[in-house]
C-alpha cells in the first residue's frame, strides 16, 4: 500500500504492507485524509507521543471503509462508512480503535468534510464548552480563526448562541472571508491596536472566552482581552510554543487559563470528548449549518506539498487528501 512516512530522511512516500489489527481495532480502506497542524508540526520534531521508526506514518484524522473488524470490535459491520482519529491514516489502508470511530451516510456528509469534521468538533467544543464552560449569549473571540478548526470554532459558537464572535488573522484577505462564516467582529492581529479593538467591541470589558491558537508573545494580551473571571482556552502554538507569562496579570483578572490537546487523552478520554460534541453538534453538522471550508484536495502522493502549503500558511480552511478509491468514485475539479 502507498502510505506518508516520517524518517530521518523526512517526509516519504513508501509502498508497505497493509497494517495487521488488534481485537479493539478495524481496518480501514482509506479514502480521505485531512491535514492538521499536528501532523506538521510532527514532521518538524514534535512528537505528541507517538514513537516514530523507519516508516512511521502520519497523519491523525481519515475517512474510508472498513474491511475488516477485530474479535472484540462492537456495532460496526464490514463496509461501514467511518470517519476515524489516531495515527497512521495517511496511508490506503489504515487501524483505527473502534471507539475513535463514527459511522456516516455519504448522502449526508462529503468524503471531504467525513475525512476532518469530527476532529474539528471535537476540538472546538472541548475548547468552548467544556472547558470554555460556553452560557448562551456569551462573547467568543476565536485567536488565528482563518485555519480549518478556526472557521469551525466561529461557526460553532455562532449556532451555540454567542451574542458575538470575534475572529482574528493577519492576512488582511482572509480576514474579510470570516464573516461569511458568523464572525461578527473582526480582528486584525498584525495591527498594534488589535487589543484595543477587542475592547471596543466588548465595551471595555474583554470577552467571555478566547480560543488561543497563537501563544507565544501573545499571551498577556490575549489575558488582556478576556474579561475578569473569563476563559482562555489554549488550543495551538502557531506563534510559540513559550512566552512571557504576567502571572500577575492572570491573578489581577482572575481568568481560567486551560491547555487541551486530544494527542495526551487516553482513549476512553477522546470517546467521552466525542460523546458530547456529537450530542450537542452532529444535527447542526448534517444541516449544514457547521461544515469544514475546503481550500484544495490534493493527491495522498502530493502530502509533502501539502505540508508545505500549511507551513508557510497559505490555505484559508481545511487541506484534503485523497486516495485512489476516492478517485475511481468522484471526480476532482
Amino acid at each position: 500500500m502507498i502510505a506518508v512516512t516520517l524518517s530521518n530522511n523526512g517526509v516519504e512516500i513508501k509502498d508497505l504492507p497493509i497494517p495487521e489489527i488488534k481485537p479493539d481495532q478495524v481496518l480501514v480502506k482509506v479514502y480521505t485524509c485531512g491535514l492538521n497542524r499536528s501532523d506538521l508540526l510532527e514532521t518538524q520534531g514534535q512528537s505528541f507521543g507517538h514513537t516514530g521508526g523507519e516508516h512511521k506514518i502520519i497523519g491523525g484524522e481519515f475517512a474510508g471503509k472498513i474491511v475488516e473488524l477485530g474479535k472484540s470490535v462492537k456495532n460496526f459491520n464490514i463496509g461501514d462508512k467511518v470517519m476515524c482519529r489516531g495515527g497512521s491514516g495517511w496511508a490506503e489502508y489504515a487501524v483505527a480503535n473502534f471507539k475513535r470511530i463514527v459511522k456516516f451516510d455519504n448522502d449526508k456528509i462529503s468524503w471531504e468534510q467525513g475525512a476532518s469534521i469530527q476532529g474539528s468538533l471535537q476540538t472546538m467544543h472541548d475548547a468552548i464548552v467544556t472547558n470554555g464552560k460556553f452560557v448562551k449569549g456569551q462573547t467568543v473571540f476565536i485567536q488565528g480563526a482563518t485555519s480549518g478548526v478556526g472557521l469551525i470554532g466561529i461557526q460553532i459558537a455562532k449556532s451555540l448562541g454567542a451574542s458575538k464572535v470575534l475572529g482574528s488573522s493577519t492576512n488582511k484577505k482572509k480576514l474579510n472571508k470570516l464573516k461569511e462564516y458568523g464572525a461578527n467582529v473582526l480582528i486584525d492581529t498584525s495591527s498594534e491596536n488589535w487589543l484595543d479593538d477587542v475592547l471596543k467591541a466588548t465595551n471595555g470589558e474583554g470577552v467571555d472566552i478566547l480560543i488561543d491558537m497563537l501563544s507565544g508573545d501573545y499571551v498577556n494580551k490575549n489575558m488582556e482581552a478576556t474579561k475578569i473571571h473569563g476563559h482562555v482556552i489554549n488550543i495551538g502554538r502557531l506563534a510559540g510554543m513559550s512566552g512571557n507569562f504576567n502571572y500577575d496579570l492572570h491573578a489581577k483578572r482572575r481568568l481560567h487559563y486551560v491547555g487541551t490537546t486530544g494527542r495526551t487523552r487516553s482513549i476512553e478520554e477522546n470517546e467521552m470528548v466525542a460523546s458530547l460534541a456529537n450530542n450537542d453538534l452532529w444535527e447542526s453538522v448534517l444541516a449544514g449549518k457547521i461544515r469544514h471550508v475546503i481550500y484544495k484536495k490534493m493527491h495522498l502522493i502530493k502530502a509533502k506539498e501539502a505540508l508545505d502549503i500549511m507551513n508557510n500558511n497559505r490555505h484559508f480552511g481545511k487541506i484534503i487528501l485523497f486516495t485512489d478509491e476516492f478517485l475511481n468514485e468522484n471526480k476532482i475539479d
